[in-house]
């Protein structure tokens, strides 16, 4: 009987679609598991900072001392998670991100804690993050395969950034009803449960890597890979700016808008609710969508991630800021899916951790400075200047990555669906007719859903 008939049948049990294996489903579950936390978190963390009696200034340290960690590891995490068992180095991420988090919730519902104290246990929390990117990049990439690749990401974002929406949500109403500890704790709770789902990953369809000839080797091939892409690295290039001016606009001075302007911290989590909505809207929207241009799409996607800092440098109403970072969503995750899609196609699966690694590198490696001068910027020019600046920024590398040829023509591969995952060649460039190859953010632009940086999945 064809699957058609099995669907059609009123009697017939569900059953997952072709696509959506048993590595998919518990990358999906996982991550759901973790946005649930980590959306309350990033609110959580920044309004521990203001009620232990610090600023500007000390909310944008402690984001950059996560930030940093990422930006000193995340190569050598990129190699270690292409040499050994994916799986293995998500676990362990994520039982780091689980203990540094739950201290860092004990020491705010103990009393007041201090600044260095954060700042360390942010950091840690980085480092676990350094190391589990990468590997989950190119985990969720090597579950699927064929034609249907865009739709299985599409659902991905769409029900982890679901749960995103829902944690903002209720993030910011949690930490005003019993503060910032408890909400934490809860994310501390949820890195311990995605660990133990993705224990039980499988791993056996992926060949085991050779020896080689080292980690530096690894990281030089990984970088040929990389250079060698012009539409890969001017992206990255782009997202090192725009990420690090949203970052700072929405880690920093954010929370201090909303608490002079806003009402405090439920109408910013319910903005970062309205953002999650919006990612959800821009990933159902890509389960129908298949634009033939795929990063020409995306890109011109990207401008209104300007929209938030213009909402708050004005500043709009609540009610105003909530359609912008709806709208801003929905756009950005045109843009996170094409992307994912595009990487997925272009690079082989046994460097997809170690590219993964260099965007990661590159998408992030101006936060810390970032943030850490946000602060001192708001002193020198004023923080409505400051975030007309962060704006200005992002339209400006944006419109000019799309001089990229490569980002323009990079068009949408076809191929037939296949059982499961399998070993792809090597590309032959963006505009190569082969076969669609099979090889996880944020970041963010990264695309794993578990970063708790400004950007969520896009990194």
């Amino acid at each position: 009987m064809s699957t058609a008939a099995v669907s059609s049948s009123p009697n017939a049990p569900w059953r997952r679609p072709a696509w959506a294996g048993r590595n998919y489903t518990l990358l999906t579950a996982a991550t759901i598991v973790t946005s649930l936390g980590s959306g309350g978190a990033l609110i959580a963390a920044a309004f521990a900072v203001l009620e232990a009696g610090g600023g500007a200034g000390e909310v944008g340290l402690v984001a950059a001392s996560r930030a940093l960690p990422q930006v000193l590891f995340l190569l050598i995490g990129g190699a270690v998670a292409d040499r050994l068992p994916r799986h293995r180095v998500m676990v362990g991420a994520n039982a780091l991100n689980c203990l540094s988090q739950g201290a860092f919730a004990l020491l705010v519902l103990a009393g007041e804690p201090r600044l260095w104290q954060m700042m360390l246990l942010t950091a840690l929390g980085g480092t676990g993050q350094a190391f589990f990117g990468p590997a989950a990049e190119g985990m969720l990439m090597s579950s699927v395969s064929g034609e249907q690749a865009g739709r299985a990401f599409a659902v991905f974002r769409m029900a982890t950034q679901g749960a995103a929406l829902g944690s903002a949500a209720l993030g910011g109403a949690l930490v005003a009803a019993v503060g910032p500890g408890w909400v934490l704790a809860i994310d501390a709770g949820a890195f311990a449960v995605a660990g133990a789902l993705r224990a039980f990953l499988d791993v056996s369809h992926i060949e085991p890597r050779p020896p080689g000839d080292g980690l530096l080797a690894d990281l030089r091939d990984g970088w040929r890979e990389f250079t060698g892409r012009p539409w890969l690295w001017s992206i990255v290039v782009q997202f090192a700016v725009a990420n690090a001016v949203v970052g700072a606009a929405e880690a920093v001075y954010g929370p201090l808008v909303a608490r002079d302007s806003l009402g405090g911290a439920g109408p910013w989590g319910r903005a970062l609710g309205a953002f999650g909505a919006g990612t959800v809207a821009g990933a159902f929207l890509m389960t129908r969508w298949r634009p033939r241009r795929l990063l020409l799409a995306g890109t011109l996607c990207v401008f209104p991630l300007a929209l938030p800092a213009v909402a708050l440098a004005v500043p709009v109403p609540a009610e105003a800021l909530y359609v912008v970072m709806f709208v801003t969503g929905t756009t950005v995750e045109v843009f996170s899916v094409s992307w994912m899609t595009a990487l997925h196609q272009e690079i082989p699966e046994d460097k997809l951790s170690r590219v993964s690694a260099y965007d990661w590198f590159g998408s992030i490696a101006l936060l810390p400075p970032a943030m850490a001068l946000a602060g001192p910027a708001e002193g020198a020019f004023g923080r409505t200047e400051a975030l007309w600046g962060c704006a200005g920024l992002v339209v400006l590398v944006t419109a000019a990555v799309l001089w990229v040829p490569d980002v323009r023509n990079l068009t949408r591969r076809t191929a037939p669906v296949t059982g499961g995952p399998t070993p792809s060649a090597p590309s032959q460039g963006p505009n190569s007719s082969a076969a669609s190859q099979s090889p996880e953010n944020s970041t963010t632009k990264s695309t794993s859903a578990d970063t708790e940086g400004p950007l969520g999945g896009l990194g």
